[in-house]
């Protein structure tokens, strides 16, 4: 790790005491869930379970050393990447639908959690990529805790869908280095047809703006390696579905022109996609383009583009 960068944030939060006291906040939120946007109401800690359909008990579908990432998060040893089983939203896309809306996984503890972010770290990867996370928050920061206490030091990534609770997201303060959000879309109607949340973009709009405020743009050390910062995704989707003006000119204009965006092209339609008719194919190279112009005129310049 690049010495000139800042010291990782999460380290101090433990050693003054601080991150076991949020790590009982984010406990308590679990009694009346209110972890994400939608704020079910259901007590998790009894095993109810609202429209994630999680419980207490964490769920894990797997975790390995991932190199299909944006260059800066998988490097050349890899992302320890550790895919959570369900999610917030009802994506009817999804291209991981068993594990986000079937559920498929195993329930683990947290040490078992622990012991993977540190075999992870055994591996040499460079951090540690929590792949839709936003559900089993207080899980994942009790088992990061007991990661620190055998001195996990590798950079923490939040990988997560942008529908997101501010409320939680200060929680992770000091504790997440780099933020991936998606930023699916940029309608009203696009959330609530593809991904059950009418909000979602009002929703990703605040959340990524406290997201910034905590890392800031994306650094990376000398081997351009990212440590701490913001990187954002847009999938493209055909037809212009996406909203996608909307989206760029949100980080453009309120987030920063340097924000690093991955815009990305290998949409397909997945899972129950083929029922709706403007979404029953994959973009052509013309509509990836032109985003990619638009990306352009907005001074979007950072980030990373597909063939």
């Amino acid at each position: 790790m690049d010495t000139t960068l800042d010291t990782l944030n999460y380290r101090n939060l433990y050693q003054s005491g601080e991150l076991r006291k949020r790590i009982k906040k984010a406990y308590k939120l679990l009694e009346n869930c209110s972890l994400c946007p939608r704020r079910c109401g259901v007590n998790r800690r009894r095993g109810e379970t609202g429209f994630c359909r999680s419980g207490e008990k964490l769920e894990v579908s797997s975790f390995h050393s991932h190199f299909g990432e944006e260059p800066p998060i998988s490097g050349c040893r890899g992302s320890g990447t550790i895919f959570l089983a369900h999610c917030n939203l009802r994506c009817i896309f999804c291209q991981n639908y068993p594990i986000s809306h079937l559920g498929n996984g195993n329930k683990i503890s947290t040490q078992q959690l622990s012991q993977m972010m540190l075999s992870l770290q055994k591996k040499r990867c460079h951090n540690i990529n929590l792949v839709t996370p936003t559900h089993f928050m207080p899980q994942i920061l009790s088992g990061f805790l007991q990661a620190v206490e055998r001195d996990l030091d590798i950079p923490l990534v939040y990988n997560c869908s942008g529908y997101e609770s501010v409320e939680t997201l200060k929680l992770l303060e000091g504790v997440v280095d780099i933020y991936m959000p998606d930023l699916k879309y940029g309608t009203r109607e696009a959330g609530e047809k593809y991904s059950s949340a009418p909000d979602y973009f009002e929703i990703a709009k605040k959340a990524i703006k406290e997201m910034y405020r905590q890392v800031g743009d994306l650094r990376l050390d000398k081997k351009g390696v990212a440590q701490r910062g913001l990187l954002v995704r847009h999938l493209v989707l055909p037809n212009g579905q996406a909203g996608t003006r909307k989206v760029l000119a949100f980080l453009a204009e309120e987030i920063s022109s340097h924000t690093y965006i991955s815009i990305m092209s290998q949409y397909f339609p997945a899972y129950e996609a083929q029922e709706f008719k403007e979404l029953n194919r994959r973009i052509t190279r013309q509509e990836y383009q032109q985003v990619l112009d638009m990306a352009e005129q907005l001074g979007l310049e950072t980030g990373w583009r597909q063939n």
